[in-house]
């Protein structure tokens, strides 16, 4: 586009005690664009794009805007300009209403009476000109996880801005959400908005994005148009090596059948499903977030009881054992919520490393009923090592670690099982590039060695790379099974909707 520059950076550092976050970053965003930034976990993004929204501080380097030189010391500078920032984790209040949140901070009318009338009239006019489709009335515990990612962008908007910062932005959407928001994030465009998409999904980048920049260890180390780059370039930039960008792996070779699971029924969310897993395949379940695919796993680990029919490993019923229990037979679980129930985010590693097998031996001494330290250190120090967990300090606690190398961690205490099944939801939420690779080699390694695999994840794709045989849910049912070398991502999609009964 000929349009000038609206933001530029120049020579921007930022530092946090004896960590360089942000070295000599300069670059610019044209204005009425959409400029993608990527990288991986802690390459710097997300600072950046804070300091530009005044929540932090550059210790050098300057901040044009509009081609004026900018001196933003907090957001309320940044809005102040027209910037608009939404979070990868929202800040909205569940029990207030759309109307209520949007407002909350700059109320029309005056202190005394609040004109929720003229606010919701502009609410709607805004939710109408971008395609929102948001009832100002709804409370936000009400919505999707989609509608409330709209309420923050509308918050953004009903305070002026023209240029909007996304943080991770389809980090929780589902495949359609994704495609509902890139056509309301175009639209904006359309209409003179300027938006600037911190990610590490390459496929958005390409099929979004006007210009990308690609940061790697706090630096800039890349930018161009995007229609000139391509996924493996991006990759090879954001990771400094070659990234293989798809699953490789042999034809599986399965034997017999560890899981079968007959009928099962658990509240409103698990209807009947049928299927088993067999030893030496992963079997993927692709499915719209909510329809039952939780449930089914947590059913499966004994986070949750049934209410009919059965499931067995091999000829031990699980409805009737315990989490611990079913631990003990050689179910591992990897979770869809890592920090709810993967780890303990203020412990160090290494009590992360054997949560779960922390009362028996080998972390616990023989007859003594002490951890075993040197046992303990030597298995953190062996995951820290195999599954790349960074940085490699097992006296860390486990929150200090991005999400990516928190993920890697839970993968290696659950890999170390030598599982007879594994459940494993989402494994690759929130992680970037070079982590997805060395995840998805890892699982291939697992199911080779003759780990039964249960796979869950809300990336099709991943399912489909991944998965030797698919299994698709709806409303709590089973409704196709597929063979994700033939399937076409339509058939499948069609099926996630309840379109049709394969």
């Amino acid at each position: 586009m000929n349009s000038p520059n609206i933001i530029e950076l120049r020579g921007i550092t930022k530092r946090f005690g004896a960590v360089t976050a942000n070295k000599g970053i300069s670059f610019s965003i044209p204005a009425q664009t959409i400029h993608a930034i990527v990288g991986e976990n802690g390459a710097g993004k997300s600072t950046i794009m804070k300091i530009l929204y005044g929540f932090y501080t550059a210790d050098e380097g300057e901040i044009f805007v509009d081609g004026a030189r900018r001196d933003i010391r907090s957001p309320h500078d940044a809005i102040a300009l027209g910037l608009g920032m939404v979070h990868q984790h929202f800040m909205l209040v569940p029990p207030m209403t759309v109307l209520e949140n949007i407002v909350l901070g700059a109320e029309p009318g005056s202190a005394v009476k609040v004109d929720f009338r003229q606010a919701a009239e502009r609410i709607s006019q805004l939710s109408r000109d971008f395609g929102f489709d948001l009832d100002p009335h709804a409370k936000i515990e009400d919505l999707s996880v989609g509608q409330q990612q709209r309420v923050e962008v509308l918050k953004a908007l009903y305070r002026g801005a023209r240029i909007l910062i996304l943080d991770e932005p389809t980090a929780v959407l589902t495949p359609q959400e994704v495609e509902e928001f890139f056509k309301i994030l175009r639209a904006m465009r359309q209409q003179g908005k300027t938006i600037i998409i911190i990610t590490h999904k390459l496929s958005e980048v390409l099929s979004l994005s006007d210009n990308v920049t690609v940061m790697r260890d706090g630096q800039v180390v890349g930018g161009k148009p995007t229609q000139d780059t391509n996924a493996p370039e991006l990759a090879r930039l954001m990771v400094g090596r070659e990234v293989l960008l798809r699953v490789e792996k042999p034809p599986a070779h399965p034997k017999d059948v560890v899981l079968k699971v007959q009928n099962l029924r658990c509240g409103t969310k698990l209807q009947d499903v049928s299927f088993d897993v067999r030893a030496g395949e992963i079997v993927g379940i692709a499915g719209v977030e909510g329809n039952g695919q939780t449930e089914l796993i947590e059913v499966l680990a004994g986070l949750q009881r049934i209410n009919g029919g059965s499931c067995h490993l091999q000829n031990h019923d699980l409805g009737k054992l315990s989490a611990r229990q079913i631990k003990e037979l050689g179910i591992a679980h990897i979770p869809e919520d890592r920090h709810r129930r993967g780890l303990l985010l203020d412990f160090n590693l290494t009590a992360n490393a054997i949560l779960g097998t922390h009362y028996r031996r080998p972390a616990v001494a023989s007859g003594l009923g002490l951890l075993d330290e040197k046992a303990n250190s030597d298995k953190t120090a062996r995951l820290i090592r195999d599954f790349d967990v960074r940085p490699p300090n097992a006296a860390l606690p486990a929150r200090a670690l991005s999400g990516g190398n928190q993920q890697k961690l839970i993968i290696g205490r659950e890999f170390d099982l030598q599982p007879k099944l594994l459940l494993v939801s989402q494994p690759t939420r929130g992680v970037d590039i070079g982590a997805i690779e060395f995840i998805h080699r890892k699982l291939v390694e697992l199911r080779d060695a003759g780990t039964a695999i249960l796979l869950v994840s809300a990336e099709l794709e991943e399912v489909l790379s991944l998965s030797d045989r698919v299994l698709v849910m709806y409303q709590g049912r089973v409704v196709g099974e597929l063979d994700p070398q033939h399937a076409e991502q339509e058939e499948i999609g069609c099926l996630m909707t309840g379109g049709k009964q394969a």
